[in-house]
C-alpha cells in the first residue's frame, strides 16, 4: 500500500489530518497532548509534501531533523508502521532535495559533484543544503547581513542536528546504514568548516558554507558549534545500532579529538532562549552517553548544567517570555521548552549516579535549583496555544518550523533519547 494511503483509510483519520483551521494554523487541542501531537506532524507531513502528491516537497533541514526523531518518537509510542515509514520517506526526500542542486542553479546533481549511482550511495557526503528560499550569493555579490539569514548555503549546527536524526535513525530501526550516512556528514563538514587562522595558528570554524562548501559566506564561529560538533561526533561514534560495528571504528578519532580542542576553555554561557534549551538538551545528551555508550568527560555535565543555570537567570530577568506574540520567535521558545523538559531526565539520573558516586553533589544541587524553572515549560506552551497569538506574523510565517518544535515540545522523547 502507498504510504500516503495510510492517512486515508477511514473517516476519523481524515478528520484528524484536517485539523487545521482556514488559516493552516493548528487548533487548540480537543483531546490529549499525544493527538495533537499525531495531528501537528500529519499536518506537517501533507502541507510540505511528503505525502500528498499534489503539494511540492518543501524541505528545511533543521525542521525536518526535528521531524524525523518526532515521527521516531510517534512510532516508539504506538507501534504504528506508518510513522517509522514516514520518518524514512522523510529521510530519503531530504537527501534526495538538500542533497542536490536547487532547481534555480546552473548546477545539477548530487551537491558532492558524484554521479547518480554513486550519490544514491552516499548521500550526505557533500553536506546538505540548508533549504533557504533564495540562492547563495555568487563569489562576487556584496555581503549582505539582513539579506544573508534568507539564503541557501550550509550551516554546521544544521548539519549535526541532521547526524543526531541519522543516528537516531539507525538506533530505532537497527539499519547501520543511516549512522554511516551521518559519519560520512560529519567527515565532510569538519574537514570544510574548520579553519586555520593565518595570524595566530588558532583553528575556529566557519558559521556558513557555500551549497558545495567550497568557500565561507560568514566566517564568524557560532558560539556552541564546537558543543555540536564534539557531542554528535561522539555519538556517532560510540552509540551504535545493536550488530553495528564496535564503538571506537567510526574513523572520527581524529574530528574528536580536534572538536575536543576547540572546546576547551570556552563558555557556553547564553542568553539565547534557543541556545539555553539546546543546553539542557547537551547535558542529557551527556548523561545518556556517560551510561549508555561509554562516554566520558569529567566536569563536562556540571558545566553546562551552570551554563544553563546562568542563562536561564538571564532569560527570565529580560522579559522575553513576557512580550506579545509579534515580538516572539515560537521555534526559539520551543528549544527551551524542549532542553527544560530533559531536567526532569537528568533529577532521575543525578539521583542513579549519585548513589554510585559521592562526588555528584554539585550535579544534585544543579538539577534541583535548575527543576525551579519547570514552570516555563506550561508558560510557553500555554501562551502559544492560545489562538490570538497564531494569528502573529511570527507563528504564520514560521508555521512549520514552529509547528513541528511545538509538536517536539509535546513529546520530546523522540528527539531528546540518544
Amino acid at each position: 500500500m502507498p504510504l500516503h494511503r495510510f492517512f486515508f483509510q477511514d473517516q476519523e483519520e481524515k478528520q484528524v489530518v484536517r485539523g487545521q483551521d482556514i488559516a493552516g494554523q493548528p487548533v487548540a487541542s480537543s483531546g490529549t497532548e499525544s493527538a495533537l501531537f499525531q495531528r501537528l506532524m500529519i499536518d506537517f507531513a501533507r502541507r510540505t509534501g511528503l505525502i500528498s502528491g499534489d503539494v511540492p516537497p518543501r524541505r528545511y533541514l533543521w525542521t525536518d531533523a526535528f521531524a524525523v526523531c518526532n515521527f521516531l518518537g510517534l512510532y516508539t509510542e504506538t507501534g504504528e508502521e506508518k510513522y517509522r515509514e514516514l520518518a524514512l520517506l522523510l529521510v530519503d526526500q531530504v537527501h534526495h532535495t538538500l542533497g542536490r542542486h536547487r532547481d534555480d542553479d546552473h548546477r545539477s546533481g548530487w551537491i558532492s559533484g558524484l554521479g547518480e549511482q554513486e550519490g544514491e550511495r552516499h548521500p550526505t557526503i557533500g553536506g546538505l543544503r540548508i533549504g533557504k528560499g533564495m540562492n547563495e550569493r555568487t563569489p562576487d555579490e556584496p555581503y549582505d547581513q539582513n539579506r544573508e539569514w534568507d539564503r541557501d548555503g550550509q550551516y554546521f549546527h544544521y548539519l549535526t542536528r541532521w547526524m543526531h536524526a541519522l543516528n537516531r535513525v539507525s538506533r530505532v530501526t537497527g539499519d547501520r546504514k543511516y549512522n554511516r550516512w551521518a559519519i560520512e556528514l560529519a567527515l565532510t563538514a569538519h574537514a570544510r568548516f574548520i579553519w586555520q587562522s593565518p595570524s595566530d595558528g588558532q583553528k575556529r570554524m566557519y558559521w556558513k558554507m557555500s551549497i558545495d562548501l567550497s568557500r565561507p559566506l560568514v566566517s564568524s564561529m557560532g558560539q556552541q558549534d564546537p558543543l555540536d560538533g564534539y557531542l554528535v561526533y561522539n555519538q556517532l561514534h560510540r552509540c551504535l545500532p545493536a550488530g553495528d560495528m564496535q564503538a571506537g571504528e567510526s574513523g572520527l578519532q581524529h574530528e574528536i579529538q580536534e572538536m575536543a580542542e576547540l572546546c576547551a576553555g570556552k563558555s557556553w554561557v547564553t542568553d539565547d532562549v534557543l541556545g539555553v534549551g539546546g543546553l539542557l538538551g547537551d547535558a542529557w545528551k551527556v548523561a545518556q552517553m556517560s551510561e549508555k555508550c561509554g562516554f566520558s568527560h569529567p566536569g563536562l555535565l556540571e558545566n553546562l548544567l551552570q551554563a544553563s543555570l546562568t542563562g536561564l537567570l538571564s532569560v527570565v530577568q529580560s522579559g522575553v517570555l513576557e512580550l506579545p506574540a509579534v515580538y516572539r520567535l515560537p521555534f526559539r521558545e520551543f528549544g527551551l521548552s524542549i532542553g527544560l523538559q530533559a531536567v526532569s531526565r537528568l533529577a532521575q539520573y543525578a539521583d542513579r549516579t549519585s548513589s554510585r558516586d559521592g562526588h555528584r553533589q554539585e550535579l544534585l544541587r544543579l538539577v534541583e535549583m535548575l527543576s525551579a524553572f519547570q514552570p516555563l515549560v506550561k508558560t510557553v506552551g500555554d501562551f502559544w496555544q492560545h489562538p490570538a497569538n497564531r494569528q502573529a506574523d511570527t507563528w504564520e510565517e514560521h508555521l512549520d518550523i514552529n509547528s513541528v518544535m511545538y509538536a517536539t515540545s509535546l513529546s520530546p522523547d523522540g528527539f531528546l533519547t540518544v
